[in-house]
């Protein structure tokens, strides 16, 4: 359940940011409503998989030159796995597309601080409260 709704808010991060970055394109804008929330969920359920399983294994060969940025390297690591999200989901036939590795980078930056908000407004992945 907890991996539900984390895939419900990156879908819904994805698309505010889609909708405030003009160098972000998600999915076709002439498309149903449906077929375009359809395409935002299957993008980010490539992109919770990708960080499942990717991303740990780059967070860990990145680990001296993100200790050595004090942690700024994570927004490079970002900013790659939503790259590979768009790469992953171009091959499947989804949209997911960046005009420059620096709308990329500002998208990843807003998806955080979106996922955190969400998350915080609504107690998704806050499993320690549940359990206390």
């Amino acid at each position: 359940m907890r991996f539900l709704g984390q895939l419900i808010v990156t879908a819904l991060a994805l698309w505010v940011t889609a909708l405030i970055l003009p160098g972000m394109h998600l999915g076709d804008d002439s498309a149903p409503v449906l077929t375009q929330m359809l395409t935002i969920g299957a993008i980010a359920l490539i992109l919770a998989l990708l960080n499942m399983i990717v991303r740990p294994i780059l967070s860990f060969l990145a680990l001296p030159i993100t200790c050595l940025t004090l942690g700024l390297f994570q927004l490079v690591i970002n900013t790659l796995m939503l790259l590979l999200t768009s790469w992953v989901s171009g091959l499947l036939g989804l949209t997911l597309q960046f005009d420059t590795f620096w709308w990329a980078l500002l998208a990843g930056v807003i998806i955080g601080i979106l996922s955190a908000i969400v998350e915080a407004v609504t107690g998704v992945g806050d499993r320690e409260r549940r359990e206390a």
